[in-house]
């Protein structure tokens, strides 16, 4: 049955919010909780974008329950260990976004549990730097608890497998190795969330937010694509050009402004392919990352950053909803596995925590540095996945498959010779348990872990391994206090961006498990209180704004 369309309200909103994730969610519900009158376009039929379909890790220093574990932390720690850990030269761009983040990354935690149902615990993945001063082993990433996963109106954005489990759960069960004995170790649990419509993970954050920002007052409108920036004779953006499920265009008025939060560009092929080299296997966003915020803010003079940054991770091909749309997994991680590159050789701790950071890496003349690579694994490593097992099934031709190293090989146009001596080497050391090459049997907070490897024997297969996106980083460069920067870095006045679609401050190198999601929902909610103080600044004053 076709969804009826609800009209736009008939006065104009204070302020316009374009997407509906993380950041775009959390940005109307500050500027709603503060007053403002919030108007939320989302372009997909659908709420959450993204961070609907994600496990929802959210990486928060000096929170609140890893106080009320014991956990000694604080914003002076993480800041250090931000500082330590990105890549050389950021700093100086960087450091007063960090700031800002540590800063306000627990408060607005704490807005979330006090103006919603969503409510965090703690999650135990530790920092992946354990050498940087200021890491932790324990503390910094929460996950939602589960909740009612609807929101009266509206379709969230679903995601391919349900989200009975929590994140904890996943990370302590490994449903990917053992479905079945999670399922029965957990199955009261698992029915009673079924029976209540309870999800937890992205389905979960969405969820809580979104109906949040209804009970605030937040007017939320999906089918409305904003195309354009509305400014007054003075530079102010002052509200969006939008088209609507009927296809007609209309401007909208904010008076305080525009938070854009529409997500990245990785499915806008043209600009994708001048930021990143190399073969794309896998798309695995949402359908509405079509970069409009990168667009629109630069028609009008905003300065774009970070574009070749992007949350690169592996996934399979999968379909949603009638579509293609991929599943990220952690495929790569099975011991009896390996990366090799086009030329038949590892280049990588396949267990890297910022794989992607290596997949994206360049040669000195612009070309992909390790692509196109190949995940080579043997059936030992099959029979003990199931779950690879299952999606492997529904995208047949996906996995090459030969008798031996030799014709893989060849099937996969390697150097001759190559691979057989990849194997060689890998299972020498392996046998060992060990990885001289990479280190790959080193957990790098406990140590030597022979889990992770094991010898490749028998028939083989092999998997394309090259860029999968999850989301693209860049977009306008923005300040410290969520303001979109012109070329000259000066602020522009009413305009703020959040999220994947910002010059994203911490890039494809990750601090944790949940760094993309846990500086989103912070930025978003910065925003929000950025143009909420617009909202209650004398006009004399507006013109002050420009100072970045």
């Amino acid at each position: 049955m076709a969804r009826r369309t609800v009209p736009l309200p008939k006065d104009d909103p204070d302020i316009i919010v374009a997407g509906s994730g993380g950041a775009a969610l959390a940005g109307a519900l500050r500027a709603a909780r503060g007053g403002a009158r919030v108007l939320l376009l989302e372009a997909t039929d659908c709420l959450g974008g993204t961070t609907a379909m994600s496990g929802a890790g959210t990486w928060i220093p000096a929170n609140a329950r890893a106080r009320a574990a014991g956990i000694a932390d604080d914003a002076d720690r993480a800041l250090a260990y931000i500082r330590a850990a990105s890549p050389d030269g950021w700093q100086g761009s960087e450091d007063p976004l960090w700031q800002a983040f540590v800063a306000e990354a627990p408060r607005m935690i704490d807005f979330l549990e006090r103006h919603s149902a969503l409510r965090f615990a703690l999650a135990d993945d530790p920092d992946p730097w354990p050498a940087a001063p200021g890491a932790l082993p324990r503390g910094r990433m929460l996950s939602p608890r589960p909740l009612r996963a609807r929101v009266p109106g509206f379709r969230l954005q679903p995601a391919h497998v349900p989200h009975v489990l929590t994140y904890q759960e996943l990370k302590s069960r490994d449903p990917w190795h053992h479905p079945l004995r999670t399922i029965a170790a957990l199955a009261p649990r698992l029915a009673w969330r079924l029976a209540t419509g309870r999800r937890a993970q992205g389905s979960a954050l969405i969820a809580g937010l979104a109906r949040a920002a209804l009970a605030a007052g937040v007017e939320i409108r999906t089918g409305w694509r904003v195309t354009g920036l509305d400014r007054a004779a003075g530079g102010a953006v002052r509200g969006v050009f939008a088209e609507g499920p009927d296809g007609g265009r209309r401007r909208i008025g904010a008076a305080a402004g525009v938070l854009l939060a529409t997500g990245g560009f990785e499915r806008d092929l043209s600009r994708r392919s001048r930021h990143f080299a190399g073969p794309v296997d896998l798309v695995a966003s949402s359908p509405g990352n079509l970069g409009c915020a990168a667009r629109i803010a630069e028609e009008i003079g905003a300065e774009l950053a970070h574009m070749s940054e992007a949350n690169v991770a592996p996934a399979l091909p999968a379909r949603l909803r009638g579509r293609a749309l991929p599943i990220g997994t952690f495929h790569h991680r099975e011991p009896g596995a390996i990366l090799v590159g086009p030329d038949g050789r590892r280049f990588v701790d396949e267990w890297a925590f910022n794989l992607g950071e290596v997949l994206l890496e360049r040669r000195g003349d612009g070309a992909a540095a390790h692509l196109p690579c190949w995940l080579v694994g043997d059936a030992a490593a099959l029979s003990g996945a199931p779950m690879l097992r299952w999606f492997l099934r529904a995208a047949p031709g996906w996995a090459r498959e030969a008798s031996d190293a030799t014709r893989l090989g060849a099937t996969l146009a390697l150097p001759p010779g190559a691979l057989e001596a990849t194997l060689a080497d890998w299972n020498a050391g392996a046998a060992q348990g060990r990885d001289p090459r990479f280190g790959r049997h080193l957990d790098p907070w406990s140590g030597p872990d022979p889990r992770r490897l094991r010898p490749l024997a028998g028939a083989l297969w092999a998997l394309p391994f090259n860029l999968v996106f999850l989301s693209t980083k860049g977009g306008p460069r923005t300040d410290a206090r969520a303001r979109v920067l012109d070329r000259d870095g000066r602020a522009i006045p009413g305009l703020c961006c959040a999220g994947v679609a910002m010059a994203n401050p911490f890039g494809t190198r990750a601090m944790g498990a949940g760094t993309t999601i846990g500086p989103n929902l912070t930025w978003g909610w910065i925003a929000g209180a950025t143009l909420l103080d617009r909202l209650a600044t004398p006009p004399a004053d507006v013109a002050k704004e420009t100072a970045a």
